[in-house]
């Protein structure tokens, strides 16, 4: 068993992988570029272009070895791992809130794909943990800072592309 395997959606593992080889690619030969500019200034001793091109090649070379990693130990979630009626990772949920008196709707992701801004929530967020394994008409209580929320489970459907 792999201590580090995070669970992906396809959408979420091909974001990971479109970053990793932008990074691979147009970015490291615009660091190179900018290398190759600043050493032309000459000085090395006071050339604080060479040392921000520097910091920028250490940057995006440990990102990249981050993402290599996340890569290398994604486990992809696919619709035949879970149960159609069933909230998992890559499900689409609309919930109603019954303190609010408002409907609500969140895509469940992989913690690195999470963004809630957009109704993207992790299954380790406080809401997305509750709501897995949870149907239809289940009543989801969930513990939040501010006092324990109460959520009815209007639809579930699976997210597709990337939504």
């Amino acid at each position: 068993m792999e201590k580090n395997t995070r669970k992906y959606t396809i959408e979420g593992l091909q974001k990971l992988i479109d970053e990793r080889d932008y990074l691979k690619g147009e970015k490291t030969e615009e660091i190179k570029k900018s290398l190759a500019f600043a050493r032309s200034l000459g000085d090395f001793s006071e050339n604080s272009e060479l040392d921000a091109a520097k910091d920028e090649q250490g940057q995006v070379a440990a990102r990249i070895a981050e993402l290599e990693e996340l890569i290398k130990n994604a486990e992809i979630i696919t619709d035949t791992d879970v149960k159609a009626d069933e909230i998992n990772l890559g499900s689409s949920v609309v919930l109603y809130d019954i303190q609010d008196d408002e409907e609500l709707e969140y895509s469940i992701v992989g913690t690195n794909e999470a963004d809630p801004v957009h109704g993207k929530i992790s299954d380790m967020s406080p809401i997305g943990a509750a709501l897995i394994g949870k149907k239809t008409g289940d009543i989801v209580i969930v513990e939040t800072p501010s006092g324990d929320r109460q959520f009815k489970v209007i639809s579930v459907g699976r997210t597709k592309d990337g939504k």
